[in-house]
């Protein structure tokens, strides 16, 4: 379980594909302190740290399922990644529940600045079957896009933007985004769950 409040905007030293999975080598402050099989959201995925190499890098891998559904098959050598720990239950919410489990990828449409922070506008592809299911945006609702907690704005049916401040601008990889860049997103759980449970009472 996650925050959404990123700790490190990180570097990816290596890839490396074996069969349908691709491991993933990132250069971070607090690598040295992780442990094997502990949980790190990468650009809001939730993987397991898989190696630690003793040099401030570690190793994850993410199987095809992921790599269909995430922006992770595109990461190369060079790239920069939002990390965020699991967790701690004694600590403040600071974002939202962010469960690590991406539904989709959007891509960025527009970026705006306006009056020193910056609007980006994403769009998606959801049908109405998953619409349904909650895989939505709502107006001051909560989103988490590559694995930051943000408040969305401007809500439509396949699109939604948001506010980005200049701190989270410079200490996430929202700095590197332009039109086209491909992000992955992750829905509400608390509307997921009201949509079956209608779903279901309805039955």
């Amino acid at each position: 379980m996650f925050s959404g409040i990123v700790e490190e905007a990180a570097i990816v030293v290596a890839v490396n594909d074996e069969g349908g999975n691709r491991h993933i080598r990132v250069r971070c402050p607090f690598a040295d302190e992780l442990k094997i099989d502990q949980s790190v959201a990468h650009n809001g995925v939730c993987l397991t740290v898989v190696a630690l190499h003793g040099d401030g890098t570690y190793t994850v891998t993410a199987i095809k399922e992921t790599l269909d559904r995430s922006n992770l098959g595109d990461l190369q050598p060079g790239s920069v990644v939002n990390l965020e720990r699991s967790m701690l239950m004694n600590g403040r919410l600071d974002g939202h529940i962010v469960q690590g489990h991406v539904d989709c990828t959007a891509t960025v449409e527009s970026v705006e600045e306006v009056g020193g922070s910056r609007y980006y506008k994403f769009r998606y592809h959801i049908d109405k079957a998953m619409a349904a299911k909650g895989y939505v945006t709502v107006e001051k609702g909560s989103v988490t896009v590559n694995g930051v907690s943000l408040t969305v704005c401007d809500s439509e049916s396949d699109s939604f933007r948001v506010a980005i401040i200049p701190y989270t601008y410079e200490h996430t990889n929202f700095h590197t985004f332009v039109p086209g860049t491909r992000v992955n997103i992750e829905f509400d759980i608390i509307g997921k769950y009201l949509s079956r449970m209608m779903e279901v009472a309805s039955a």
